[in-house]
């Protein structure tokens, strides 16, 4: 019986690889000194997990920006437009512009599409296929990272993609084929991978293949089989993991079980019921080996040993204890690296800490259930084991977790409160006499730039080096010329700038009971940006008003309307470490209840337009076709619950970024937001065209400035943007704004972009009121 890691975090425990990254984006440090940061983290990694006792450790699981990216490097897949830059760049740099964009030396190009990697907030860099795509074998890195795991004495095993899992993970340009049709293209470069592994020593290579989680077509299912037959037929001595997780593998079972492979990879977290499923079928080949995915690699709570024992017990006394990989559910890298840096008991307490298991001790937790199964230990003997039993019978009596009043108020909704007092139509014949606002009405999604001054403030008023007063005036002075600044430019709805703001969830869940926090519980969510989601650990509900102040203070500073901005509470939810104690739908209704008490109150302050930001209602998708109606119907709820306590003429928006809308644009539109506000740059516009198709009946802004990028669009991009939404929707319907908040970029590149995005609305306007004049 071996333990099986899938991944492990690759930012650094302490951020080691956002913070170089970003001073070699800056030019402060050269590229070497950022390869030595990356050569560093991944030997602590592999040192870390040997000592630990992990057999099959993974290597290539680092990344200096996305996997998916890095395999399309590897591949060759490069887009034309980077050809210039591949030319008279590094490798390094080129990879950098495909994730970020290129604006320097005359060069000014695009990034790549980015997307949600499944129902997770983690973003890759999405694969862009020709019908004429050509692969070969452009980058070595996986070889590398292998070779060099060799020179510490660890043998790993490499991580790759798998063919058919990195197809569907990108996108067609062009008509008249289906990425899966490229496979016969791509295999020969898998193959030359193999080969390289296999002759540096590779005994066991881990292919991840996700998509078997979802609905796939027969076509889909038989490239699946087509590839591992190759891959067998090729490699017979290599011993592939074929990893599949975040579901069940469902009606692609049958296809999986007869493939030639070494080890499946099933994710028992996420659906325990089919390791059932597979050895009641009588299917499973006799030198198939399952890596049991019983840690819950994508939580936080520390796992139940009994229930996992009680797993592990079931398939060793199906198949035999040789026959057994203890593992992870997925890759850790949705996990945060280290319990033992949370040492400040105020930020989280003892008794909520004793729940808790970040990605090092999970490891911990493998390689202990590998020692109870094999009867090393005696579990009436191990300290660890009791431990564990204690913790988790602590947390299902704990006081702190269960609220009467929160539970009463939830089983008393009616039908009536997830609904507004009139349908849309009333409504915005209402809005537009109260508001006044323009043809193209001009907004940003809410946050400005949090530069380092910004930052220091918050750090040295956590310290006690800045009382509350001193604090607030300096978040007051920064609001008010953020305010000016855009009263300058001619924007049309104002927003304050969330300066008072760590995160657009954190900050929530620091004044929501039902919450608490970790010092260092940081996971990455795209590039160099990480998050550190809260952990729901209780009933949820709001004490006091959170955004009040700020929202009337900028009110009160000018004429025009200032956006209140909230997070919704499927948004809330996704970005937490939530509960796994009670269904996930009965927390959201908790926090939309909250979120309702707040949007009451900003209206009572003053407040005529509402954001509440929703870009995780996609993301929360079950992966599996048959379970969405049931998600659909409790998320698109806690939505409407939260946004509907006020009254007519009170413009509610929400923002979505990075979603695709194609199968769930009826359930958007039946969350009747009078504005919604979504990603279009990066897709060109494509991603309005379902909106269009659909007729959605509401207004929509399609951003049309790509703000995690750090170039700046000209206007007449922007207007050609919006006049290819103008093209498929009233113009009577449409806003501008940018993509998503304008946290992470600086005042520069933001006072540029954003100048130039106020005036392609105003030419908009032209050409729409005076046409003649154009």
């Amino acid at each position: 019986m071996k333990t099986n890691n899938l991944g492990y975090p690759r930012i650094g425990s302490n951020r080691e690889l956002k913070k170089a990254s970003e001073l070699y984006w800056a030019g402060k440090i050269t590229a070497d000194e950022l390869l030595e940061v990356g050569k560093n983290i991944r030997a602590t990694n592999w040192q870390l997990q040997a000592k630990t006792g992990i057999d099959l450790i993974p290597s290539n699981d680092f990344s200096f920006y996305d996997q998916v990216l890095d395999l399309t490097l590897t591949l060759g897949a490069i887009p034309n437009r980077y050809s210039e830059i591949a030319k008279t760049n590094s490798a390094l740099d080129l990879y950098f512009a495909m994730a970020r964009g290129s604006q320097k030396e005359g060069q000014d190009v695009v990034a790549m599409e980015m997307t949600k990697w499944f129902d997770t907030n983690y973003h890759y860099i999405v694969p862009e296929f020709t019908k004429n795509q050509k692969f070969e074998l452009f980058s070595t890195k996986i070889v590398n990272e292998f070779v060099e795991s060799k020179k510490l004495r660890i043998t790993t095993k490499p991580v790759l993609i798998g063919p058919v899992s990195y197809l569907l993970l990108g996108k067609e340009k062009g008509d008249g084929f289906h990425r899966i049709d490229l496979i016969e293209k791509v295999l020969p470069v898998y193959f030359e991978i193999l080969n390289a592994l296999q002759n540096e020593g590779a005994e066991y290579i881990q292919l991840d293949e996700p998509f078997l989680a979802l609905n796939l077509t027969d076509k889909e299912r038989s490239a699946i089989t087509y590839v591992y037959n190759e891959i067998n037929k090729n490699f017979p001595s290599l011993k592939i993991i074929l990893a599949n997780y975040f579901d069940c593998f469902g009606e692609n079972l049958e296809t999986v079980l007869a493939l030639p492979v070494h080890t499946l990879h099933l994710d028992l977290v996420r659906c325990s019921s089919q390791l059932d499923d597979i050895l009641e079928s009588g299917k499973l080949a006799e030198n198939v080996n399952l890596s049991l995915g019983v840690v819950d690699g994508r939580n936080i709570w520390k796992n139940d040993f009994k229930k996992s024992l009680a797993l592990i017990q079931k398939a060793t006394d199906a198949l035999g204890k040789n026959r057994i990989l203890i593992a992870p559910s997925c890759s850790l890298i949705h996990s945060p690296c280290d319990l033992d840096l949370e040492t400040n008991d105020a930020t989280l307490t003892p008794e909520i800490k004793q729940w808790l298991a970040f990605a090092k001790q999970k490891i911990e937790e493998i390689v202990l259930l590998q020692n109870f199964a094999l009867e090393e230990v005696s579990l009436d003997d191990s300290v660890s084991f009791q431990q564990n039993t204690i913790a988790n019978e602590n947390r299902k009596t704990s006081k702190l977790i269960h609220n009467d009043e929160v539970k009463n108020r939830v089983a008393s909704i009616t039908t009536g409160d997830d609904e507004r007092e009139n349908p849309f139509a009333i409504r915005r014949k209402k809005q537009v006499d109260a508001l006044n606002l323009p043809l193209f009405p001009t907004t940003t999604i809410g946050s400005f730039p949090q530069t380092t001054e910004v930052r220091s403030w918050r750090a040295k008023f956590k310290k006690g080096e800045l009382n509350q007063q001193q604090y607030d005036n300096l978040l007051q002075k920064e609001t008010e010329e953020t305010i000016r600044f855009q009263e300058e430019t001619g924007i049309d709805v104002l927003v304050h700038g969330e300066f008072e703001r760590n995160d657009m969830v954190e900050y929530f869940g620091e004044q929501l009971d039902g919450f608490t926090f970790t010092k260092n519980g940081w996971v990455q969510s795209y590039g160099s940006r990480c998050v550190k989601p809260p952990v729901i650990y209780g009933d949820v509900s709001r004490p006091k008003p959170m955004t009040v102040k700020w929202a009337q203070f900028a009110q009160s500073l000018t004429p025009k309307w200032v956006k209140g901005m909230l997070t919704g509470p499927v948004t809330i939810l996704q970005w937490s470490f939530v509960r796994n104690d009670q269904p996930r739908s009965e927390t959201c209704t908790q926090i939309a209840l909250a979120i309702r008490d707040e949007v009451v109150d900003l209206e009572k302050a003053g407040i005529k337009i509402i954001q509440i930001d929703e870009p995780a209602i996609r993301e929360g998708l079950p992966l599996r076709k048959e379970e969405w109606a049931n998600y659909l119907d409790w998320a698109i709820k806690a939505f409407r619950i939260s946004a509907s306590g006020v009254k007519d003429d009170t413009q509610i928006h929400t923002h979505m970024c990075y979603s695709e809308f194609n199968d769930i644009i009826q359930n958007i539109a039946d969350m009747d937001a009078d504005v919604i506000t979504i990603e279009c740059s990066r897709s060109q516009m494509e991603l309005l065209d379902v909106f269009a198709d659909f007729k959605y009946p509401n207004e929509i802004g399609p951003g049309v400035y790509d703000i995690h990028s750090p170039r700046v669009p000209s206007r007449n991009e922007m207007v050609h943007l919006l006049e290819k939404a103008s093209a498929v929707v009233p113009v009577d319907q449409l806003w501008v704004n940018p993509d998503c908040g304008l946290k992470t970029r600086h005042w520069d590149e933001t006072k540029k972009a954003l100048i130039e995005m106020v005036a392609a609305a105003k030419e908009m306007r032209v050409a729409v009121e005076n046409p003649a004049t154009v």
